[in-house]
């Protein structure tokens, strides 16, 4: 059997040679003095040989650890030879297989379904905190404690909503590469409870008494605005929808208008928001979404053909004033309240909680320990694009249409609660006024 001071003092010589150990290993030596551990076997009745590889990079015990190896796959039954390329193959391709490589991946797979900006801070936050920590590691080799540790760095700058945001991104990656055959434990999906709790949700301002909502509304009316800005507002106001949806909002999208007969009452009036609109608001906190029906209330319905005039000639309803082809700007609606003195009491997105507070604080009053209590709470639920509680995921699927005709009812009650004492809709189409006091 060889020793170690033989096979480092192993010279070249003229031709090439070998060093026999045992079982078979031998250290293969050439002119130019290169040495490599071979492996001779027989298998399926032919004589077969491995190179494990150069020394001193194997040493002699680890070259005799890899021959037991395969004198143990023998024994089993398999060929050392294609069990050892399998193993290269597997540390290829694990090699390969990086966070950082199938993060992009799934990033690039995903990006088209969401808001830019949201995709933008997707791959960003990635770049900025998981990928200098364990981008360059093969999905397979991450364990629990080394997806803690990536979070725990992000933990310890004081971003703990971050770290919860982070944790949910890369369980996603870890289930990408499952699904594309590439074994791992999802180590993402395990460490949720070692974080930090995260913060509150983010509550919006919002009014939820009709007195001030009413204000607001006449304080939009004689705003020095666009028209569009301020039909904008008293259209998110009326549909209390997420704002994204009315600031996308295409002339495709609403239905059941004659738009040739200013005085057809339009009974019918929808307005669908696509499926893909509603996940792209969503920035995929469901994996699923669906079109979302929202009847249109007469008021609303005002507001559409007053806007059209302005604006119908072109994709959006509510465009934006320096590029028609783009939607209104995220920030104009909730800027023109701020400078009617409303900052920090309410914001376009408030009139969700406006409608859902107020809608069924009416249906207590109306029917306090009535079916129809338990009923108009789920349409509201269902208005809001929210999954009813006690609603199973299948019928939310199946039912998207359920009780459309109390939804319209319920719209044109809000609607009503909300104007009272309001401006006629065509005096938003005018130039900016000024506020009457």
């Amino acid at each position: 059997m060889l020793k170690d001071d033989v096979v480092r003092k192993a010279a070249g010589r003229e031709k090439p040679y070998k060093l026999t150990d045992a079982q078979g290993l031998h250290l293969f030596v050439t002119p130019s003095g290169g040495k490599s551990w071979r492996y001779k076997y027989r298998f399926g009745g032919k004589e077969r040989r491995i190179v494990f590889g150069g020394y001193p990079e194997i040493s002699l015990r680890q070259a005799r650890d890899l021959r037991d190896d395969a004198r143990q796959a023998l024994r089993q039954g398999r060929d050392p030879g294609i069990v050892s390329k399998q193993a290269r193959l597997a540390r290829r391709v694990g090699h390969e297989n990086t966070f950082e490589q199938l993060a992009r991946e799934w990033h690039e797979n995903q990006k088209s379904q969401w808001k830019e900006v949201h995709a933008s801070d997707v791959i960003t936050s990635m770049e900025r905190d998981l990928f200098p920590v364990i981008g360059a590691l093969p999905v397979s080799d991450i364990d629990e404690q080394t997806m803690l540790g990536a979070l725990r760095k992000v933990e310890a700058r004081g971003a703990i909503e971050t770290a919860h945001r982070l944790r949910q991104r890369a369980e996603r990656v870890f289930k990408f590469a499952k699904s594309a055959g590439i074994p791992n434990i999802n180590p993402a999906a395990g460490v949720n409870d070692a974080l930090k709790p995260a913060p509150p949700s983010r509550r919006y301002p919002a009014l939820t008494d009709l007195e001030s909502i009413r204000a607001l509304i006449r304080d939009v009316d004689r705003a020095g605005a666009s028209p569009v800005t301020r039909l904008a507002s008293r259209f998110m106001a009326l549909t209390a929808q997420r704002p994204g949806m009315p600031r996308n909002l295409e002339w495709t999208e609403i239905t059941g208008i004659d738009w040739s007969d200013e005085g057809s009452p339009a009974r019918d009036a929808l307005w669908t928001v696509p499926a893909l609109k509603v996940k792209q608001e969503l920035d995929l906190r469901d994996d699923e979404s669906f079109d979302h029906p929202v009847p249109l209330a007469p008021a609303t319905v005002d507001v559409l053909r007053t806007v059209r005039p302005l604006t119908g000639r072109g994709r959006f309803v509510f465009p934006n004033s320096r590029n028609p082809n783009e939607p209104i700007s995220e920030n104009a609606v909730g800027y023109l309240y701020n400078r009617e003195g409303w900052k920090r009491r309410h914001v376009p997105h408030g009139w969700r909680s406006s409608f859902s507070t107020i809608m069924n604080g009416r249906a207590e009053r109306l029917y306090p320990g009535a079916e129809m209590l338990l009923i108009d709470r789920l349409i509201i639920d269902l208005m809001l694009a929210h999954r009813p509680t006690g609603m199973s995921a299948t019928e939310f699927r199946y039912n998207r249409q359920a009780y459309m005709e109390r939804r319209r009812e319920l719209a044109m009650d809000w609607a009503t609660l909300i104007l009272d004492g309001a401006d006629p809709v065509s005096t938003a189409a005018d130039g900016p006024r000024r506020r009457r006091r």
